[in-house]
Parts: C-alpha cells; structure tokens; sequence
C-alpha cells in the first residue's frame, strides 16, 4: 500500500482527491518507510529557512489573518537563528485537495504545517509529527483544556498545539428574512422548522439553507453533530461499528432531503461551504451552516450584510450538540530541524510569556473570530468573547461544543462516501448505513494505529 501511494503522489496533478483518500492510508501504514523523505530533507542547507506551510498568508483573502502570521514570523525571525518562511497553499489545496499529503509521499514535507483533528492519524500514524511536549512548560500545558488537547494527544504526548476552537452553527441574512416576512422569533429550533423556513426563504435567485456538499474532512466536520443529536456514533466504547443505527439514517436522511426539497443548493461557491462570504454574503443561500470564524469573513468581506446566528437545530426527541473543530500547528519529526520548529510551535501557541497568550487572544478575536483554546487567552480576552455576535457563541452555542473525532483517512473515507452517496446521489439512507457499518467492522478489526477519538 505505502508504494502504491508513494507512486500515486508522485503523478501530481492528475491525482484526483478520490484516488489520494483511497491511498492515503499509506500514510497510516505503519511510518513512511520507502518515502525519498530523508535523504531529500538531508541534503538540504540547514542554514535554509523552515517552511510552514498554511491557508492563511501572505496570499489568503482575510487582511487580518495574513497579518497576524506575517507579524508571528517576524517576531520569531527577530529573535532566533534558525528563520521561518510562510509558504501559502490555497484553501482549496490545502483542506480539499492533494498538495499536502503528496508533498510528504514525495519527499517534499513542509518543516512546519496545521492540520485538524480529523486528519491528525494520517500524519501521526505515518511517523510524521514531531513530539512537542518537551518544549512545553507544565503550567502552559494545564492552561489548555482537556477536550481542546485531547485529540492531539497520543500516551501523553502533545503532538500539535491549537490556535482556536471553531463550534458549527447556522447562520442567516436579516435581509432575506425580511424579504420573506419572517424575523428572529421565526428562527427554527429544529429540523422539520428548518426545512420549513428554507423553503419560504427559496426564490429562483437563492436557496434558502446550505451545507457542505463538497467531499473532504469538512463535510464530515459539519456533519457529526447532526448524527450526535439523535444519540448516533460512529464507533462503539469497544472499538466496534456503531454506525447502522436510527440516529445515522436520519441524519443522513436531513442533508439528503434539504436537497430534494429544492431549498439546499447541491454545489456551494467560493472555498466551499466554509466560505460564508462567496455563499450567505452573496446572497446565493439565506441561511448557511458555518463555523464561528465566519463572524471574521462577513466582518471583513461582506460588512454591508446584516447576519444573524443560531444553536444548529434538532431532531425529534433529539439533544443539542455542535462540534468544535480547529486548527493545530505540528512539527515535522523528519524536517530539516524538528527541534527548532517544535520551539516555534510552543513559542507562538504554548508559552506562559504574556506576548505567547497575546497572540492567541488577537488571533481569536481580531485576525479571526474564534474562542480561545486556552483558559489564559479567555480570560485576556474579556469582554471580547462575550459581546455581539461572538456573545451569542459563548453563552448559547459553545456550551454544547463536542470536540472534533481524529480517525484513520479509511475511516474517514467510509463516512464520507455514505454523505455522498445519500446527500447528492439518491441512496436509501437506511442502506447506505448499514453498508458503511459492514465496512468501518471490517476496517476497525484489524486497526493498530493511535487510539481513534
């Protein structure tokens, strides 16, 4: 399998995202033995600067946020001899695309980079993060809370650091429900109410509710909370199948009749269903199921559009939960110097230095709109977190936050074609879950990787 990667990657741009998944496992195969890594990354001047690879600058599209890197790696630059370059991959590269996986198949790795929980074992089981907990002073470590760390731990170890805690929940443009007579107290609290109102808010210029219809770690990252509001999982406390139950076929059944109904749109626009500016700012949805950074993005990109947010709605006898996702900074284990970049690491995200807890502040609520991952960083922070729109996250959405599952690209990939298959192809979802359970058996049986969260 891993040589079956190694030769897929190297075929570049004709790799499609569905090929790579499928050989992604390789990564999780146990190191990446074979890989041209080590030799390549040796013959490298060790005097080169480290690249850290991320979505945000110099080329991203929130002013702000290319800021606040740009500003981090000159700090850093100013004060230590090993220098740090920002190297920008575009979002649709870097979350939907091949460009980072294929870059350690090729030998070719960035030194430093972010990932989320949801693809932290490809990197982890394939040898490739670097331990960061000997750069980490106790007290930093007791300022992150356990359900933020936790999925980012391996037997104790700190395998990347986090910069935010992201909660899911729908947003909508005050315009449009005006236009459709409708105003806060029409906001629905549950699932039947929201098809309801996305089909008064459908006109032939606009679909009433979006979600993620473009396959990635993503769409399954917005999806988890409606199979957890109907009591769902995808694996048992012992490591079994969890997946055929009623809760799974509803919640695929949700996404999939938001489709049918005409009210959910079966392409999203910009980045993909993140992108609240290319999707709600436009106008092309009335209501969009987002993360908190898009308070940032319309902020920024779309201040002429009045927005509202609300605690995603729920099922029928259902519980409120929404997902925490959020990005971590890791060190390569195999790069040109792992110690330097794991110092890095610590030193921006992880020190008990004041202008360490600074940035976190400033990166959750200036460059970005995000709750803080560290008790330090929210309590800086004051009243920023609790007033407006970020107000309405950490009273009412927050609470209810479950942190992001980490699984193996295979688990992954069997969640994601049941969405699809069900979402935009047509398939009975009672079926389709009962297949994919079969399947995530077969797979979970024989896996030995790091614990699955």
């Amino acid at each position: 399998m891993t040589d079956s990667f190694s030769k897929n990657a190297n075929q570049g741009a004709g790799l499609s995202r569905r090929k790579l998944l499928a050989g992604g496992a390789a990564l999780t195969a146990g190191g990446l033995t074979g890989f041209p890594f080590i030799n390549r990354m040796a013959l490298r001047a060790q005097d080169a600067p480290l690249q850290f690879w991320q979505f945000y600058a110099p080329g991203g599209q929130v002013a702000p946020q290319v800021e606040w890197f740009e500003k981090a790696i000159a700090d850093w630059n100013d004060g230590h001899e090993q220098k740090i370059e920002l190297v920008y991959v575009p979002n649709s590269e870097y979350i939907n695309g091949t460009k980072l996986a294929t870059s350690f198949a090729s030998g070719t790795g960035p030194d430093i980079f972010i990932i989320s929980p949801g693809d932290f074992l490809r990197y982890y089981n394939g040898g490739v993060l670097h331990d960061l907990t000997p750069f980490i002073d106790e007290a930093a470590r007791a300022d992150f809370p356990e359900s933020v760390i936790a999925n980012r731990m391996v037997d104790g170890k700190i395998y990347g650091i986090p910069m935010e805690v992201e909660p899911m929940a729908m947003y909508y443009s005050i315009k449009a429900f005006e236009e459709a007579g409708l105003n806060e107290n029409d906001v629905p609290k549950t699932w039947e109410e929201l098809l309801e109102v996305a089909q008064k808010l459908t006109t032939p210029e606009r679909y009433g509710v979006l979600f993620e219809t473009t396959p990635g770690y993503y769409q399954n990252f917005t999806w988890y909370p409606f199979l957890w509001q109907g009591g769902g999982e995808f694996q048992t406390v012992d490591g079994k199948s969890a997946f055929d139950s009623p809760a799974t076929v509803q919640a695929l059944k949700f996404w999939q009749d938001a489709i049918n109904s005409g009210a959910a749109p079966r392409q999203v626009l910009g980045n993909g269903a993140n992108d609240a500016t290319a999707n709600l700012g436009s106008g092309y949805c009335a209501m969009q199921n987002v993360g908190i950074w898009a308070i940032s993005q319309l902020t920024n990109n779309a201040p002429d559009v009045p927005f509202g947010v609300f605690r995603l709605p729920t099922p029928p006898n259902g519980k409120y939960v929404t997902v925490g996702g959020g990005w971590a900074f890791v060190a390569n284990a195999k790069g040109k110097n792992p110690d330097a970049a794991a110092e890095f690491c610590a030193w921006a995200l992880a020190s008990m230095e004041q202008d360490s807890i600074d940035r976190v502040v400033t990166w959750c609520t200036k460059a970005k709109s995000d709750m803080p991952p560290r008790n330090s960083a929210l309590q800086a922070g004051g009243d920023a977190f609790n007033q407006g729109i970020m107000g309405v996250f950490s009273k009412e959405i927050h609470p209810g936050t479950r942190a992001e599952p980490r699984v193996p690209p295979e688990v992954y990939k069997i969640i994601s074609d049941a969405i699809q298959q069900t979402q935009l192809g047509g398939a009975d979802p009672q079926a389709t879950a009962t297949a994919a359970s079969q399947q995530l058996d077969a797979f979970l049986a024989s896996y030995s990787g790091a614990p699955i969260l």
